[in-house]
């Protein structure tokens, strides 16, 4: 995920004339090399790159922010930069365009603005909007490396596009209370965030949280799916999206018989205790 040098140089001559609108006031100035070598994008392919994953209404609401200005310069083209995002959500969720269980998104607002926080997906139907916070943007520029927000800002973006693409379980009661709806939901999109290189693959790196369980949700679940598709089934990501249409009364346990087959050794327990011991958390 290279930043190419016009870039870097447009960012280091736009954050040292904004550094004055940081609410620290600390100059903003690219020099120091990057700190890490980020992967490149992940590849669209073929049968997605005419998909339309729908209309992309963006505006930036805190424009003389530093991060506003950052982040204009990292995405100077940003309905493709979210349409193609879309794209590679889409096709680690679906087997193909043509299927009939992907939602009908005709509308994505995405809207860049200073808040406390990070991002978050709201509305439903046909209809989602994204809030991505320009606080964030600063905070994540850290040792002044530049790819690093770009990095954290896709990882961000394929998140919350996850949100509005993935299947919802049914049965298993609603995001506020908690439970496996909401494991899943949010272990869904850092399964995706994995998936398209935008946490760190190695199990070994500090993005995976240590222990926990899969009712943590998140990158617990995010990694163990990831587990999953590395060592039981490569299509595993796919076909736990498409549970949660395929079972009246959706769980993690029936979930995953239902995905690798009905067998003892395929219930969330002890998969999960065969994912510990295999990332030496056990």
């Amino acid at each position: 995920m290279k930043l190419h040098t016009a870039v870097l140089a447009a960012l280091a001559l736009c954050c040292g004339a904004c550094s004055s609108d940081s609410k620290n006031d600390e100059p903003l100035n690219p020099v120091e090399p990057p700190k890490h070598n980020y992967p490149e994008l992940i590849e669209i392919t073929d049968e997605w790159k005419a998909y339309h994953p729908g209309n992309v209404s963006f505006r930036i609401e805190s424009p003389n922010t530093a991060g506003a200005k950052i982040y204009k310069t990292i995405v100077p083209a940003p309905d493709t930069y979210i349409k193609d995002n879309a794209r590679r959500v889409l096709q680690t969720l679906y087997y193909s365009p043509d299927d009939e269980n992907i939602p009908d998104i005709k509308t994505i607002e995405y809207v860049v603005r200073s808040f406390d926080g990070v991002s978050y997906k709201s509305g439903s139907g046909s209809y989602i909007r994204i809030d991505y916070s320009t606080d964030w943007i600063e905070k994540s520029y850290v040792g002044k490396d530049v790819q690093r927000v770009d990095y954290e800002t896709r990882g961000v973006l394929y998140h919350e596009l996850t949100h509005a693409y993935q299947l919802e379980p049914k049965n298993c009661g609603s995001y506020n209370d908690g439970g496996e709806f909401w494991a899943f939901i949010e272990g869904m999109a850092d399964a995706v965030r994995v998936a398209c290189g935008c946490f760190e693959q190695d199990f070994d790196s500090e993005d995976r949280p240590r222990g926990g369980n899969w009712m943590d949700g998140y990158r617990y679940v995010g990694y163990f799916v990831y587990w999953l598709q590395l060592n039981k089934d490569e299509n595993f990501i796919r076909k736990f999206n498409a549970s949660a249409n395929e079972l009246d009364t959706w769980s993690f346990d029936a979930a995953m018989k239902h995905v690798l087959g009905d067998k003892e050794e395929n219930s969330v327990s002890s998969l999960w205790n065969e994912y510990q011991k295999a990332v030496g958390d056990r």
